[in-house]
């Protein structure tokens, strides 16, 4: 059974044609090599473009790279600097693109194309051409690698499988699904799976020796142990305020290491460049402008995140929060961390400043959403906790308030709209009912 990916296949959709390079970007094993090299073409061959029309490489495949004329030797891993060569291939390519009409270029691990930013611009330069990359490793991993295509890259980033492509494979019981899905993620390899054994050493040992290892490579990383305990520290707080004083506080205090401010906010800056994790700021609503810290910190998938700390802290509350993060992200969403400030009176009388917190503020177009992840309201108490923060926005932006228990999308008595997580994540317009 096929994993589909309807959504990502209908950005490339809309992009085609367009004159920029279509760069699909997301932390490895997340799925764009299928995207492209399968579900992208396999629509392109239904839409009647003929095959030899498209032309699809991948650069780190010995069958292709002997079709190319190299020799598959840049493979090897000893060759750390071997690159394909960009003349060789370039001129295999030229015959191959000669003819009438417009030609497909899908190339996949762009990366191990030497001087592969100048080939790609060259290629813009030619109308009857419509290009296609992914890679990931080394530099492409790169958040900016968009800014080398001399602003004419279009960027689709893709997540982890969201919860509603997991469960359209998966099937079955909702909550049960959920309960999987928050502890393995969505990385399309782990939804095969068939054994919690199988999904926690693959987890586990992609976490450690590809991820981690290619931010060791790429950045020269010399104390891997601080870097990997920097990584602990912030996957054990998911969803909370911090930032880089607190967590090398942590590090220092609890750990025993010296690992200094400046170098916690430089792993930092290397896990986000890899995809791996995201800062979400957060945004004054009243003031209108962003404060810079504390911020937050989600993972790209919490499969990953769970691994990190060998699946000893599962937290409902938490990992629900990251997911409605990274399925705000997958519906094209801006995302921020709202605050409201308020005065208001102790039980003394003394009027004093109160800052407080809406978990999201989800921004698209003139869409604007405000977001409170709550994993249960028990009691009035804990409802007039949660949506306090609302009262203070004095705005008419729709407010929403998600918990973890199956529940239909309904408003409630001060017009907040309540819905359960696995509503909200199944159905895609269920923040416009």
């Amino acid at each position: 059974m096929e994993i589909r990916r309807d959504e990502y296949l209908n950005r490339l959709i809309v992009r085609k044609h367009n004159g920029f390079i279509k760069v699909i970007t997301g932390i490895r094993r997340s799925g764009k090599s299928y995207l492209l090299n399968t579900i992208f073409y396999n629509h392109l061959l239904e839409e009647n473009i003929p095959e030899d029309h498209i032309i699809k490489i991948a650069f780190d495949s010995a069958e292709d790279l002997i079709r190319i004329g190299e020799d598959p030797v840049v493979l090897d891993n000893g060759k750390k600097d071997r690159k394909v060569d960009p003349a060789g291939f370039l001129n295999w390519l030229m015959p191959q693109v000669g003819g009438e009409g417009r030609y497909y270029l899908l190339l996949d691990e762009v990366q191990e194309l030497g001087a592969f930013e100048s080939v790609l611009n060259g290629f813009l330069r030619r109308d009857n051409l419509d290009v296609y990359v992914t890679g990931s490793n080394s530099r492409f991993l790169s958040k900016d690698i968009l800014t080398e295509f001399e602003g004419r890259g279009d960027e689709v980033h893709v997540l982890p499988l969201s919860f509603s492509e997991y469960y359209a494979f998966r099937q079955g019981d909702k909550s049960e699904a959920y309960d999987d899905y928050s502890v393995y993620g969505g990385l399309p390899a782990v939804a095969l799976m068939a054994t919690e054994e199988q999904k926690i050493n693959y987890l586990i040992s992609q976490m450690k020796n590809v991820y981690l290892r290619d931010i060791v490579k790429r950045y020269s990383v010399q104390d891997e142990m601080a870097l990997e305990e920097v990584i602990n520290v912030i996957a054990s707080g998911i969803s909370t305020l911090t930032n880089p004083r607190k967590i090398a506080h942590t590090l220092n205090t609890v750990h025993g290491t010296k690992t200094g401010e400046a170098t916690v906010d430089r792993y930092i800056g290397y896990a986000e460049e890899a995809f791996m994790l995201t800062r979400v700021k957060r945004y004054n609503v009243k003031g209108r402008k962003y404060i810079g810290t504390p911020y937050k910190i989600y993972f790209e998938d919490v499969g990953l995140r769970n691994a990190r700390l060998s699946f000893r802290q599962i937290e409902g509350t938490h990992i629900m929060e990251n997911i409605i993060y990274n399925e705000l992200r997958y519906r094209g969403y801006q995302v921020d961390v709202g605050t409201v400030e308020s005065r208001e009176r102790d039980v003394d009388g003394k009027e004093k400043r109160v800052q407080r917190e809406i978990d999201f503020i989800a921004t698209l177009g003139s869409k604007r959403y405000y977001i409170q992840s709550a994993y249960a309201i028990p009691d009035p108490e804990k409802y007039a906790q949660e949506t306090r923060s609302f009262e203070q926005t004095m705005d008419s932006f729709k407010k929403i308030i998600i918990v973890e228990k199956n529940m239909k999308p309904r408003y409630d008595e001060k017009g907040y709209l309540m819905m359960g997580v696995k509503e909200f994540l199944l159905d895609p317009d269920s923040l416009q009912i």
